[in-house]
């Protein structure tokens, strides 16, 4: 009876490691493509023909805006943004929540206590977010005075880690 009790516990500890490793073996694309929560996201990185990029090595840092946070968007901008005459202008917002690096929750923590209050974070697309800590959560102002709140964190990939929030950033036009 023991010899079966350790047999099954083997087996199930190498079940619970391959999940875990499945689970790690995923891309920035994947963990968001598994988010029913990301919908918007994912079609949208798609239109922009951001995949390539945001499967690529990284690592990255991914301020993911949630369905919600896109349907706070006036209305008819995702619609008009997503088409295709207005790619470039998509990939620019999408890569104005991009940060090239790791930074987990730790780490925009650390950043934020290093800058005495504030952490300035320069996306991928050039422009710059402004990281504080307002009410006990890390919220984010972009540079149109726009602000979104970290509403999940570490949701870790092979190539980076994503954060969720509650409200699209806009970069400067």
């Amino acid at each position: 009876m023991k010899l079966i009790k350790n047999a099954v516990l083997f087996v199930a500890a190498i079940l619970l490691s391959i999940n875990a490793m499945a689970q790690t073996k995923k891309d920035i694309v994947d963990v968001a493509a598994g988010s029913k929560a990301h919908t918007t996201l994912v079609a949208a990185v798609k239109a922009a023909d951001l995949v390539t990029t945001l499967k690529s090595e990284g690592p990255f840092t991914v301020f993911a805006p949630t369905n919600n946070a896109f349907a706070k968007l006036p209305a008819g901008t995702l619609d008009n943004l997503l088409k295709p005459e207005n790619k470039s202008k998509l990939a620019g917002i999408l890569t104005y929540h991009v940060v090239a690096g790791n930074l987990n929750a730790k780490a925009v923590m650390a950043a934020i206590k290093k800058g005495g209050g504030k952490a300035s974070l320069t996306t991928v697309a050039g422009g710059m977010l402004t990281a504080k800590v307002v009410k006990g959560k890390v919220v984010l102002t972009d540079e149109k005075g726009g602000k979104a709140t970290v509403t999940a964190t570490d949701l870790k990939a092979t190539n980076g880690v994503i954060h969720v929030i509650n409200s699209v950033l806009m970069p400067k036009d």
